[in-house]
């Protein structure tokens, strides 16, 4: 983390492509980066060739446009379209006359996730009635989809205002170009953080019958589909266990447990009902080298979104050579070939989520042979080398 290090601040277990690309591009003393981030502690500095500084969620357009003015950058390039400060971003380059010279990095697209996917398979009264916590919160899971609706709306004028995107994706290609046909579409893979490229999962090591899932926190992640698929597979298979990140959705109070979001609460009503709590552990939270930890000692890897674009968790997973069984949405297909380097199933029907996970369970030989195939498949997707080459050859001069 090149800024976090340099400014002595903490650094953040999301956003790992941006590490491993700004670290990458460093190297090269020719290069001069000036990092703007969103944090709730104002730093800024500078050493030979990194200069940061921080802003607040309420930072308006000038501000933007008075670091670039001061930077006088060849190319400014804005990474994500899901937060406000984007727009202001891409607004602030076309105010000093440098959106020609400006490329916006596609990472998810908030306007398709609330628009179409954020409740699927949840009941109406989930997203309607909030728990206590989201009662005293004065929110509702219903609430929190028309917030990724109105982020929608600043993220389409962003990729409109764009002359030049980054995807990774068909997925994302067909998204960005159906907002602004104009656009210019490059694509550029991602490279991962540096642990994930150490380390070699082998069948002997995992812990038989269990599964990970990188993330549990919000529907989008399907945790609710993963559960109805655990409760088919704990039939056949009782010592099956399912871990995931984050705090319990069982707390150690009352008072805590009041405090759970509804999908939380949601959650941990399923859990009770399916008679899955010696099947569930939640680890905490995570860093890159613990991640690592659980890819390697787990037997499958389930990634189970209702809407992604291009998950690094199926990317980590495929690195390491964890096998993986996927959700088909978005942009995964791009990522692992079904039947040779994990399987692919649809998002809404748990069954069938459970029915490719026992054919793991069941056939080391192909448990082992996903793994050969997804580690070699990852190792091109995520070559760091070629990544930084695409994407400096991008942002050269004459690309734009």
């Amino acid at each position: 983390m090149p800024v976090a290090l340099t400014a002595g601040i903490d650094g953040s277990n999301y956003g790992g492509w941006l590490d491993s690309m700004s670290a990458d591009l460093l190297l090269n003393s020719a290069n001069t980066l000036m990092v703007l981030f969103l944090d709730n502690c104002a730093v800024s500095g500078a050493t030979d060739n990194l200069s940061y500084a921080s802003f607040g969620e309420g930072a308006e357009e000038a501000w933007f446009s008075q670091r670039l003015k001061e930077f006088k950058p060849d190319v400014v390039h804005i990474w994500g379209t899901e937060s406000a400060h984007s727009l202001k971003a891409i607004r602030a380059a076309r105010f000093l006359g440098i959106d020609a010279s400006t490329v916006v990095s596609i990472q998810g697209l908030v306007s398709i996730y609330g628009q179409y996917h954020y409740a699927e398979g949840l009941p109406e009264h989930v997203m309607r009635t909030p728990s206590f916590g989201d009662f005293v919160r004065r929110t509702t899971l219903d609430r929190e989809r028309r917030i990724f609706i109105e982020k929608g709306r600043a993220e389409r004028e962003c990729l409109r205002l764009a002359k030049h995107v980054i995807g990774r994706t068909e997925w994302d290609k067909a998204c960005a170009t159906q907002i602004n046909p104009h656009i210019s579409y490059h694509h550029c893979n991602e490279s991962l953080r540096t642990e994930f490229y150490e380390g070699s999962w082998e069948m002997k090591g995992a812990e038989r019958h269990s599964l990970f899932v990188s993330q549990c926190s919000y529907p989008i992640k399907g945790f609710h589909y993963v559960l109805q698929a655990l409760s088919i597979l704990k039939a056949d298979y009782p010592d099956t266990v399912l871990y995931t990140t984050g705090e319990s959705v069982f707390r150690a109070s009352l008072k805590r447990n009041l405090g759970r979001n509804s999908y939380q609460a949601y959650i941990a009503r399923l859990i009770d009902d399916y008679g899955l709590r010696d099947n569930v552990r939640f680890v905490g939270y995570l860093d890159a080298k613990e991640m690592r930890r659980r890819y390697l000692r787990s037997h499958v890897f389930v990634s189970a979104s209702t809407i992604e674009n291009s998950p690094n968790s199926v990317g980590e997973a495929m690195l390491l050579g964890c096998p993986v069984v996927s959700s088909n949405v978005g942009g995964v297909a791009d990522m692992l070939e079904h039947g040779k380097e994990g399987f692919l199933y649809q998002s809404s029907a748990p069954y069938m989520l459970a029915w490719y996970i026992s054919r793991i369970f069941d056939d080391d030989a192909l448990a082992e042979e996903f793994s050969r195939a997804s580690r070699v498949r990852a190792a091109k997707t995520h070559d760091r080398a070629a990544n930084l080459n695409t994407l400096v050859g991008i942002v050269s001069a004459g690309r734009f």
